[in-house]
């Protein structure tokens, strides 16, 4: 197509605009276009009703896309004998990853596996390694966990080359969701590089270390926060990595990121690929050839909401949509009935099947990158590259992760939004289906497995108040 074609594509595209502009403020009949048609994000980007197409888009593109993302199921149940039971099932019928959530994690919502080696090893005693992808959630023993894991893999003698893991190492979302850490700031900073250093003498398949982004957004974080944290956090990771005398060039594709997906679905898709643009612009300012940030995404605990929790298999929907579109590695649904407590088998296999109508049936991830060209997404994802970069430089200058969550820094810009969203929940300004919009008059009685919440020890120094998940249900003094 030559250059006069171009032209005339957006003189055409110009006209057009001007005559829908037209035939809007028209029918607003006086009525403000900026208040109407307008909308804004809790960051304050600017959300227009219509744009021109994005002509030169650079696709973001999973880590590996030849291959449709990853199907996680969360294993949580403290009963362990069920947990192996609920894996064998979610294997059989679909799942390729599991996600072990080991109690006193920040993303546990008050339950977890019991956090020992003999648990480790009876669940996966019947899991195909070589054939599903395992996950370990961010917990206080993580790197603990790591040895326990990497010392079961040598006694199955796994094939390092079939494996795919992420072992969840994490220090700033185990601070900020438990406002502990066993040790000192600079004592863990002095300690992380000698077992970097270990574990990449081992050989070590997978993600090692993990920029975790739910934390922050369960606890009331925007996306522009939530997105300057992650990309804080992975700084933080290098430059352990560097301290241990690793070339950043091969620590890279071993830290990966996790992201909490909800209801807004183009800003769900924006917010995945602003991530991978993001950190494609660290690389380059270390230096080192791009490798594709590796993210699983996880739907917000945030939304859920305690009154007619069917309505939360709609926004399980969506989320989960806007993850597969925008480009996640894995994704993982949480139950529609965790907001009652531990969810039962039902809940767990819609959960589950939400996934694979999309993947098998729908074949959403058929298209690398759906949105690439998209006007609207395209505007957003630029814009929340823009704000992000600029939430991580504050952070850095406050003197990285540890040191502005020790200081309440980052805390302190949360509890703002967090207090914001509140406010307009309050008022009615953002209505929840079945909770203040449309709620049913009488409740169904919802089914959920019988577990005790384990105890979780409070080991280790105080440094800060943590940051506490919550649902934004709560926000509108309705009861459940």
């Amino acid at each position: 197509m030559g250059a006069g074609a171009l032209i005339d594509d957006k003189s055409h595209e110009d006209t057009d605009r001007e005559r829908w502009l037209a035939l809007a403020q028209k029918a607003l009949a006086g009525t403000s276009f900026e208040k109407k048609l307008v909308s804004r994000t809790d960051d304050g980007i600017r959300i227009d009703p219509l744009y021109r197409r994005a002509p030169a888009a650079v696709p973001c593109l999973r880590a590996d896309a030849s291959r449709p993302w990853m199907i996680s199921q969360r294993v949580d149940d403290p009963d362990v004998e069920r947990a192996i039971a609920q894996m064998a099932e979610d294997l059989a019928q679909g799942a390729t990853s599991l996600s072990l959530v080991f109690a006193g994690a920040p993303n546990a919502f008050g339950y977890g596996l019991p956090s020992t080696p003999q648990t480790l090893e009876r669940i996966l005693a019947q899991v195909s390694l070589n054939q599903v992808q395992l996950r370990v959630d961010v917990h206080p023993i993580s790197r603990a966990m790591a040895d326990d894991l990497v010392g079961l893999l040598t006694r199955r003698r796994a094939d390092p080359s079939k494996l795919s893991l992420s072992f969840g190492i994490d220090p700033a979302a185990i601070f900020a969701g438990t406002g502990r850490l066993r040790m000192s700031i600079e004592a863990l900073q002095a300690s992380m590089p000698q077992s970097l250093a270990h574990f990449f003498a081992l050989g070590v398949p997978g993600i090692l270390l993990e920029a975790d982004g739910r934390v922050f957004h369960n606890a009331g974080a925007t996306e522009v926060q939530e997105l300057g944290i992650a990309l804080a956090s992975a700084v933080s990771h290098l430059r352990l990595f560097e301290e241990a005398r690793q070339a950043l060039v091969y620590a890279a594709p071993h830290i990966g990121f996790a992201l909490a997906v909800d209801q807004d679905q183009f800003l769900s898709m924006a917010k995945i690929r602003a991530l991978r643009r993001l950190w494609a612009r660290i690389q380059e300012v270390c230096s080192i050839p791009a490798s594709a940030a590796e993210i699983h995404a996880e739907t917000s605990y945030r939304m859920m909401t305690a009154r007619d929790p069917e309505t939360n298999i709609l926004r399980n929907t969506i989320a989960c949509f806007a993850a597969a579109t925008g480009g996640a590695d894995s994704i993982s649904v949480l139950p529609h009935t965790i907001a009652h407590g531990l969810p039962a088998g039902f809940a767990r296999r819609i959960a589950r099947n939400t996934q694979l109508v999309m993947a098998r049936e729908s074949h959403i991830g058929f298209v690398a990158d759906p949105a690439a060209g998209s006007g609207g997404i395209e505007a957003l994802t630029e814009s929340l590259c823009v704000a992000a970069w600029e939430e991580f430089q504050r952070i850095e200058s406050e003197g990285g992760m540890l040191a502005s969550l020790r200081d309440g820094h980052i805390q302190a810009r949360i509890k703002a939004a967090r207090e914001k969203r509140a406010q307009a929940l309050q008022a009615g300004a953002r209505p929840i289906v079945g909770t203040t919009l449309h709620p049913l008059k009488s409740e169904a009685p919802v089914e959920t497995l019988d577990a005790e919440r384990p105890a979780v020890p409070n080991d280790g120094v105080v440094f800060c108040e943590p940051l506490v998940p919550e649902r934004l249900d709560q926000s509108t003094g309705e009861a459940p």
